[in-house]
């Protein structure tokens, strides 16, 4: 079996998924940050396929980048003069050929993450 990785970003404030938040994945080698895929969630909060598929999965370190000040000043028009989270990088290794979940859950002042499955 192949590894892969999916993503889940939920909007606690709102109690509802976050829809059409903007991902960035990288690939972390050394010093050197390689771009492997851009993505927007759907309307479950998810993103329509894996954010690395199988067919390009490899063991190592990566570096999630959740776009939240964009999607959250898109909800609520009063957060552009006070924005406080902008751009959430949470950084990750994947030792295994395995299926790898990194979910967000977020609010304009705060946000959380875990290994999902």
């Amino acid at each position: 079996m192949s590894g892969y990785l999916t993503t889940h970003v939920l909007d606690t404030a709102r109690g509802m998924p976050a829809i059409g938040l903007s991902i960035d994945l990288y690939k972390l080698e050394a010093d050197v940050r390689k771009h492997l895929n851009h993505m927007r969630t759907n309307a479950d909060g998810r993103t329509d396929q894996p954010i690395l598929n199988r067919d390009v999965f490899e063991i190592g370190n990566y570096e999630l980048i959740f776009h939240a000040g964009q999607y959250l000043t898109q909800e609520n028009q009063r957060l552009k003069e006070s924005l406080f989270l902008d751009i959430i990088p949470i950084r990750f290794s994947m030792h295994r050929n395995n299926h790898y979940h990194v979910p967000l859950l977020l609010s304009p002042f705060g946000y959380s993450t875990y290994r999902g499955s």
